[in-house]
């Protein structure tokens, strides 16, 4: 039968065959992984579970790890864990090599881990602050807390349009 290339994962598909590559498991994601790292991840892992009720699931080449909305994910690599997590404010310690705005509340951070003794503090007091604001910092506000809408009252309404006549 006929063939197709997923542009996604590379792999050979029979045409009308049903594929989903982008399904996959967060044990998928760190089988490769050195012993160094893989004693980190467990670390990293047995650390934010203990946070509370969370969800960890796999999402492309992450593993992310979630309350309402997602606090932190962890991307396994060859070399290195990189670890991001959501905060409501910017931190400039060593740990964390680079962060940006990921929203008007939240800012995100990355550091990264090569081995189990770097998942320690403060590293594990910034995921759980992230794990305690996570809802705070992804909540919308209440309905009464929202601007009221503006009724569109007497004097509110726009006037039609009247478009203008060429002349000849």
């Amino acid at each position: 039968m006929a063939t197709k290339r997923c542009h996604h994962c590379g792999e050979n598909i029979e045409i009308g065959a049903a594929h989903d590559c982008w399904t996959t498991t967060p044990e998928a994601l760190t089988r490769g992984l050195s012993e160094d790292l893989r004693d980190a991840w467990e670390r990293l892992r047995e650390t934010a579970l203990a946070f509370g009720e969370q969800r960890v699931y796999a999402s492309h080449k992450s593993i992310m790890f979630s309350r309402r909305v997602c606090y932190f994910f962890v991307r396994p690599r060859t070399k290195d864990l990189e670890v991001v997590f959501f905060l409501g404010r910017e931190i400039a310690d060593p740990p964390v090599r680079k962060s940006g705005r990921a929203s008007r509340a939240k800012v995100w951070h990355m550091a990264r881990i090569v081995h189990r003794d770097q998942v320690e503090a403060p590293l594990t007091h910034w995921l759980r602050e992230a794990y305690d604001v996570s809802d705070q910092l992804g909540r919308r506000p209440a309905p009464e807390a929202r601007a009221p809408d503006v009724p569109m009252g007497r004097g509110v309404r726009k006037k039609p349009r009247v478009r203008r006549q060429k002349k000849r």
